[in-house]
């Protein structure tokens, strides 16, 4: 349990610039306070005690703003940030050094029984207001933009922004020394398909408009090769 508790502290400091001490951790990090409560929680839900364990939960929920069900599985190194509307489903799996911002829905996709929400693997980072949905599978290191819909598994190494999601980097990813524990955060720094999509568009626009201008010019040329072919003629009759 004390080795879960450093590991965790160990989280919010490897992802917070933020954090100052220890102490500021234990007493004003409700990412940390969450996490730890879910833990008490998840021990209680697989001894049978459904009750105590919800209880537990919903109070971590009150005093936090994050709803973790005791039934989650969470591995080492969650870091939640600020975590308010943060939301984890029953089923939902979480793998080792992930994180979590404000708002991210771990969640099912209606009333289906059995494993009904997602599987995080490790190195996830899933940014602030991004929903992952039903009993689907995201990868290792990957990032999810913020305000993302997650409907369909994703591939490891990977980068998904837009609604639905769309994988728009894979095998991208620069790691710390090629170090494939590290967490890229940089999650402000993301590809816009809509943007490019636009740019690719006004591209097209621009070589159908030279097409055009080209293409007056040449008939704008005929036409005057026409007239003088006239004018000679009329000058031969006359």
């Amino acid at each position: 349990m004390f080795s879960q508790i450093k590991r965790d502290i160990r989280a919010v400091f490897e992802r917070d610039p933020a954090v100052k001490s220890v102490l500021e951790v234990i007493l004003c990090y409700p990412g940390f306070h969450a996490v730890q409560m879910h833990r008490v929680a998840h021990w209680f839900y697989r001894r049978g005690w459904m009750v105590t364990a919800r209880f537990i939960s919903q109070v971590a929920r009150f005093l936090t703003g994050i709803e973790i069900h005791p039934g989650a599985t969470i591995g080492q190194g969650l870091f939640i940030d600020h975590g308010m509307g943060v939301v984890i489903g029953e089923t939902a799996e979480i793998g080792d050094n992930v994180t979590l911002y404000q708002g991210v829905t771990l969640g099912g996709t209606g009333k289906e029984k059995g494993k009904r929400h997602p599987t995080i693997g490790n190195n996830v980072v899933i940014s602030t207001g991004a929903k992952v949905l039903g009993s689907i599978t995201i990868g290792d290191n990957v990032k999810i933009g913020a305000g993302s819909v997650v409907l369909r598994n994703v591939p490891p190494n990977c980068t998904v922004v837009g609604v639905p999601g769309k994988v728009v980097v894979r095998n991208g990813r620069h790691l710390a020394d090629g170090d494939m524990s590290a967490i890229d955060l940089h999650h402000d720094r993301l590809p816009d398909p809509v943007a490019e999509m636009i740019l690719c568009l006004q591209r097209k626009i621009e070589r159908l408009e030279n097409r055009i201008a080209e293409l007056e010019v040449e008939r704008d040329a005929h036409q005057h090769l026409q007239h003088t072919e006239q004018e000679k003629g009329r000058i031969s009759a006359g």
